[in-house]
């Protein structure tokens, strides 16, 4: 069974990029919620392979264990090509979502959703280095879940000035009914911001590297911010 996003609820996506142990070690400190969303991070499935959905997906199940929760993990493969086999691989690892990068091929993006779609899978868009996500949208035949917002960690790192897109938040909703996640930012008033232009989900990942002793109460004060 898949734990479809609630059209109602705000989440929070945590990325998981370092080591297995490392993620384990994050996990077993995040307070169980419904509105936490595990990321396999692009790195560490290019480290692991695909065996790092499903270990983050037992690891999460085994926190959660008794409260009901379904474990969402979101499968970051920045798909470019091949769009129904990195799903298909994606599923079969126990992914509830998939992620392909807006600036594929449209026919990738295509057969990408409509086999989302058919594995029950959530699709996900991220729309990295797409000037205008609204033409994206606007050539394909149907609309993915979700489409990501993103700034890149390069960009933030080598132009500081380069801004989160929360500008397109509203030039998306205006035209199509779709959620709206937004990845790029990891403090508290960035989660804030993203909350405040209307993002269904914020995506952060610095303060979630590797664990500290502080990392389940960051979690917690995450989520409160997004109610």
């Amino acid at each position: 069974m898949i734990n479809m996003l609630e059209r109602k609820k705000r989440y929070l996506q945590i990325a998981l990029n370092g080591s297995l142990h490392e993620c384990y070690s994050i996990l077993r400190q995040l307070p169980p919620s419904d509105r936490i969303i595990i990321e396999a991070g692009t790195p560490l499935i290019k480290e692991q392979g695909m065996r790092a959905i499903s270990a983050l997906r037992d690891w999460w199940a085994m926190v959660t264990a008794g409260t009901g929760i379904i474990p969402y993990i979101a499968a970051d493969m920045k798909t470019m090509d091949r769009g129904a086999t990195e799903v298909m691989l994606s599923a079969r690892a126990g992914a509830s979502a998939v992620v392909a990068l807006g600036i594929a091929p449209v026919e990738t993006l295509n057969v990408f959703i409509e086999r989302c779609r058919s594995e029950k899978l959530d699709s996900m868009v991220d729309m990295m280095n797409v000037d205008a996500p609204v033409k994206v949208l606007r050539r394909l035949k149907k609309l993915p879940d979700v489409v990501i917002l993103h700034r890149g960690v390069d960009e933030e790192t080598f132009n500081r000035d380069k801004p989160i897109p929360y500008l397109q938040i509203n030039k998306i909703r205006s035209t199509y009914d779709v959620r709206i996640s937004v990845a790029g930012g990891d403090t508290i008033r960035e989660v804030q911001r993203a909350i405040f232009n209307d993002a269904d989900i914020v995506v952060v990942w610095k303060e979630f590297f590797a664990p500290t002793t502080s990392t389940g109460k960051l979690a917690g004060e995450f989520l409160r911010v997004i109610k």
